[in-house]
Formats: C-alpha cells, sequence, structure tokens
C-alpha cells in the first residue's frame, strides 16, 4: 500500500489527529479530509496548500496558537511540539547571546505590535537571519504582516504534512 492509499483509508480520528499536528486548524483538515480520496502524494499537498491558503484571519489564529515563539523550545511529546523543536533546532544552536537577547525583543516588540507570535518558516535559517526577518517585519502594516503570517503557516503545515506522509 502506498503513503497516499495509507492516508486515504486512515480513520476520520486518526486523520484529524495527523493534520491537526500540522496545522492546528480545524478548517484545514477538515478541508483536506473531504477531498480523499487523493490519486498522489502532489493532490494531498495542493489540497492542504490551498486549503491553507482558504483559511480565515480568525482560522490562522488558531494555526499560531500552537506556535511556540521563536528561539523557545516547543514543551511535550506531542508529534507538533517535536516537530516544532526539529524546525528550530538549527537557529536554537546558531547563535550568540546577543542575538538570542535581540531576538527575545524582537519577538516581545512584534507581540506587541501585532498581538500574536511572530512566525516563520524557521527550518534552514539561522538566528540571525531571523532576527533580520522580524526586525523586517515590525514595519510592515497590519494587513502586509497577516498575508505574509498566513504564507508562513502555509509553508510549515506543508513541510510537516510531508512528513506524515513520508512516516505512512
Amino acid at each position: 500500500m502506498t503513503a497516499v492509499e495509507t492516508f486515504n483509508a486512515l480513520p476520520a480520528e486518526r486523520l484529524t489527529e495527523l493534520l491537526s499536528a500540522c496545522l492546528a486548524a480545524p478548517a484545514w483538515s477538515a478541508a483536506i479530509a473531504a477531498k480523499r480520496p487523493f490519486a498522489d502524494r502532489a493532490g494531498v499537498l495542493a489540497a492542504a496548500d490551498a486549503a491553507a491558503a482558504a483559511l480565515t484571519w480568525d482560522e490562522v489564529q488558531q494555526g499560531l496558537s500552537a506556535h511556540p515563539r521563536i528561539g523557545e523550545r516547543a514543551t511535550g511529546d506531542s508529534r507538533e511540539a517535536a516537530w516544532s523543536r526539529a524546525e528550530q533546532s538549527a537557529a536554537a544552536g546558531s547563535a550568540d547571546d546577543e542575538t538570542k537577547a535581540a531576538l527575545i525583543a524582537a519577538n516581545r516588540a512584534y507581540e506587541e505590535r501585532f498581538g500574536h507570535v511572530f512566525l516563520i518558516f524557521a527550518s534552514g535559517r539561522s538566528q540571525s537571519e531571523i532576527l533580520a526577518a522580524a526586525r523586517e517585519r515590525l514595519a510592515n502594516d497590519e494587513a502586509a504582516e497577516r498575508a505574509i503570517v498566513g504564507e508562513e503557516l502555509r509553508r510549515i503545515a506543508g513541510l510537516r504534512l510531508e512528513r506524515v506522509l513520508d512516516a505512512l
């Protein structure tokens, strides 16, 4: 049985559990589940991408609620927490104390400005790169930043969904 065939055959509860670890927005999980069965991996990923692009701001905020601050270690033994730790691992060890302190300050300033955590696709990025992006994004207006946050959330969900498919 291929990964996609296994994905298509998953019981609804198990599918929801796996998808919720990718993106904690029930509308996203429901949209993907409703499109089953999929013919191939590309179809699963395209459906996930479209579902993420269609999320309302309230649904994006639901997804954000499951993400720790950049530079903070996700706690717990959930699949989502483990993925978050892995996604931030390269960045976590690549910065000096000054950069780490600056990132904490940028996180705080971002949250004060926008009312939610700073979200960025951290895989493969250093803390210096993340800090530069945070500082740059502080200059955005609310509408521009919401669009960026939605895109970053979509990219993270896509990476995590690929991990789910790889594990099936």
